[in-house]
């Protein structure tokens, strides 16, 4: 669904497909742009893409560079290359699929894992309080920063399009189910069951403006949280 609203964006935006680099780490995200685009790609080591991708825009300028990349690898792994790259405000389009699970290595926890959600290794339930990544980026010094769901397929294209325009640093997290670990350790049901709850856990900003504190509990804001029309 990712890949989908990907090739939707460029597909919409004016940019000739050499024209842009695709970089990827390890995880499940990291297979959407190698070898599903037929574009330059870099595949590189676990929770280094910013790493990579960094030194090919310093090195060609012209590069229009996207990174892809999941929680664990962008926000984990690679969670200090996030941080300075949002820092550097350097013009890219980073792509966070955010499913609270490192979901190919075993389902382990990530830094965006639910409190009491099961995990390989928090059998218990997790007990640390995750990243809210939209405010981690904006902090950080991304000057676009958006967060929706895979559920919410045209918002996210047109966000995805203005990343790719933007002249620094733009960050979305992209909240993604990962129905083979977090799905069945936590017995959330079945993937269409699981796109219902997210769709249900998800707040636009407008909406939740009118809403009370308590009607906000358990949800989600998705929208422009900086640099977009609703910031």
């Amino acid at each position: 669904m990712l890949l989908g609203a990907l090739l939707r964006a460029i597909d919409e935006s004016p940019w000739p497909i050499e024209e842009y680099l695709f970089v990827s780490g390890i995880g499940c995200a990291g297979w959407i742009p190698s070898p599903h685009i037929a574009a330059d790609t870099l595949h590189v080591t676990h929770g280094r893409p910013l790493a990579f991708a960094t030194g090919a825009k310093v090195v060609n300028p012209k590069l229009r560079v996207v990174v892809i990349g999941g929680d664990g690898d962008l926000a984990s792994i690679g969670g200090n290359h996030l941080i300075h790259a949002a820092r550097r405000n350097l013009p890219m389009a980073v792509l966070c699929a955010n499913n609270e699970t490192y979901g190919m290595t075993g389902g382990q926890v990530t830094p965006t894992t639910p409190v009491g959600a099961r995990t390989a290794t928090t059998l218990d339930g997790n007990r640390d309080r995750p990243f809210d990544l939209v405010r981690l980026a904006e902090a950080a010094g991304a000057t676009y920063v958006a967060r929706y769901s895979v559920y919410h397929t045209r918002p996210l294209i047109r966000a995805i399009r203005r990343a790719l325009a933007h002249p620094g640093f733009a960050f979305i997290e992209v909240l993604s189910p990962c129905p083979t670990q977090a799905g069945r350790r936590n017995r959330l049901g079945t993937p269409a069951d699981m796109l219902r709850a997210l769709q249900q856990r998800c707040v636009p900003l407008a909406r939740a403006r009118q809403m009370s504190a308590e009607e906000l509990a358990g949800k989600v804001l998705i929208g422009e949280f900086v640099g977009g029309s609703e910031a």
